[in-house]
């Protein structure tokens, strides 16, 4: 069996579209790990993914039967994006049937070398199965995103490149695995010529179809996958796929989103590329991998295999990966409802950053508020939650709840009729350690902060909008104190969405 596949790879045709990518070096990464990490950069391909390499390469091999025919395939993006760029260049028509939850840049992209795209279901499953449908109604030839010797091979390729530029004898290979091309391709060669290398599949933890089906010793459908990383949302790993995977593959291990979000941000830090949720699934699996079997001093290979980011996706990402890299610590924090317990808790927190901090005032005889803090490693958590305890201030722990990471922490606050003589202000401070205390060190202590919302967003300047009960009578002195303090604010005391949503 491996024989022919190392026929097939080595006669591929992907060369006369596809690059050989380069093996790049991620010094921040690899010092962080105490490994060396390399970068096989598919990112870089025309098509910003590895998927045109096994497109082209079956597309390439056609009959003439097959050529007179309409191409159809299904996809969830990228290897759309590698039929639709082949068809183009052989001059076929082609018919592309994609998840209706594929981003849009995707889409686009397809409907702009020609092909024809339809939109069906939520995950690659309903739209391979519409693509069959429409396949045996108008006899096109059905180019597999995974599950076919020719597509498998011209994935194989990047093994072959990975053996001809990595200088180490004995390294790993991480590999996202969707429905399981890249990695049996990947996997067949390098198993073949190396026996020695070792290679570890990766897959969200909510879309592990290959692992669930090896640990099974067959196929498993499973009933539904996460989303987030779209490029691999496969419910039903290939037959093709799945037999070389149980011979050749060492083993899988399972990401959170949390986990991805993170590994974008290391790529970016290293290459500053921007990686789609599935282009840094192997990144994640690979720090995963360290974390859990202690390894240092080795050569790992992570492939960096697609950058077809929504960019509206961002927002999300940047969210989560500090949470992902153990850097944040989320508590809701009970404090006594009385002026100056915010400033007394700001002081125990010495030091440290604040990265959010949400709260409305409620006459009660104890406050709650959403805080986020920065940690320089995951351990510095639990040291921070004793710390609070031991100074009398409850904290439940949120990091790892995502109903308070995706919505809570947005819906702390609302209207608040007790708080009398609110003044509602805009500032951006300066985002250094200190800078929250220093502002409330400037204000006078009978002036009752009812109001608080702040988030780091990594630029020079944080914003936060405060709501401070301060008499009429004190207004002067209170706009002075805003004037030595020197953050730049405004009065928003008027503003109608203010008005609607929080007096």
């Amino acid at each position: 069996m491996n024989l022919d596949y190392l026929q097939r790879i080595l006669t591929s045709r992907v060369y006369d579209v596809a690059r050989e990518t380069p093996l790049q070096a991620a010094p921040l990464l690899s010092a962080r790990l105490g490994n060396e990490v390399l970068f096989k950069r598919e990112d870089l391909q025309p098509i910003f993914s590895f998927k045109l390499r096994g497109a082209y390469n079956r597309m390439a091999h056609m009959t003439p039967e097959e050529r007179a025919r309409a191409v159809i395939t299904a996809s969830a993006g990228n290897h759309a994006q590698g039929v639709a760029y082949a068809g183009q260049r052989l001059g076929l028509r082609t018919v592309i049937v994609m998840p209706a939850t594929t981003p849009e840049i995707k889409v686009s992209a397809c409907r702009a070398r020609g092909a024809e795209v339809v939109l069906h279901g939520d995950s690659y499953s309903d739209a391979e199965a519409h693509a069959y449908q429409l396949q045996a109604e108008n006899g096109m030839t059905f180019i597999h995103p995974y599950d076919d010797p020719l597509v498998i091979a011209g994935q194989g390729t990047i093994g072959l490149e990975i053996s001809q530029q990595i200088r180490a004898a004995r390294y790993k290979v991480f590999v996202p695995i969707g429905g399981g091309g890249l990695i049996a391709g990947i996997a067949v060669f390098l198993k073949s010529i190396s026996p020695q290398v070792e290679i570890v599949g990766v897959e969200p933890d909510d879309s592990d179809a290959m692992f669930q089906s090896i640990r099974a010793g067959e196929r498993v459908t499973l009933p539904q996958v996460g989303i987030f990383v779209d490029g691999v949302a496969v419910r039903r790993v290939g037959e093709h796929t799945f037999r070389l995977a149980q011979h050749y593959v060492d083993s899988i291990v399972r990401v959170s989103t949390d986990d991805v979000c993170a590994a974008i941000k290391d790529v970016f830090d290293d290459t500053r590329a921007v990686q789609e949720p599935a282009g840094a699934l192997a990144v994640a699996g690979l720090k995963r991998y360290v974390e859990e079997q202690g390894t240092s001093g080795e050569t790992m290979v992570a492939l960096t295999c697609g950058a077809n980011m929504n960019f509206g996706r961002l927002r999300h990402v940047a969210e989560r990966a500090e949470i992902g890299e153990h850097r944040e610590a989320l508590l809701a924090v009970t404090i006594p409802e009385r002026p100056g317990s915010f400033k007394r808790f700001c002081r125990l927190l010495g030091g440290r950053s604040i990265t959010e901090f949400n709260y409305r005032y409620a006459p009660r005889a104890e406050a709650h508020i959403f805080v986020g803090v920065q940690l320089e490693r995951a351990d510095q958590r639990t040291t921070l939650i004793a710390d609070l305890a031991a100074a009398g201030y409850e904290a439940l722990d949120l990091t790892k709840d995502d109903l308070a990471v995706v919505h809570l922490r947005h819906m702390v606050g609302g209207r608040s009729p007790e708080a009398v003589d609110e003044r509602l202000y805009s500032f951006e401070f300066p985002e250094r350690p200190g800078a929250l205390l220093q502002f409330l060190e400037s204000l006078d202590e009978s002036w009752n902060i009812s109001l608080f919302h702040y988030r780091n967003h990594g630029s020079a300047h944080g914003r936060v909008l405060a709501g401070i009960q301060v008499p009429a009578a004190a207004l002067g002195r209170f706009r002075e104190s805003l004037q030595r303090l020197g953050y730049r604010h405004a009065d928003q005391s008027e503003n109608p969405a203010y008005k609607v949503f929080l007096t």
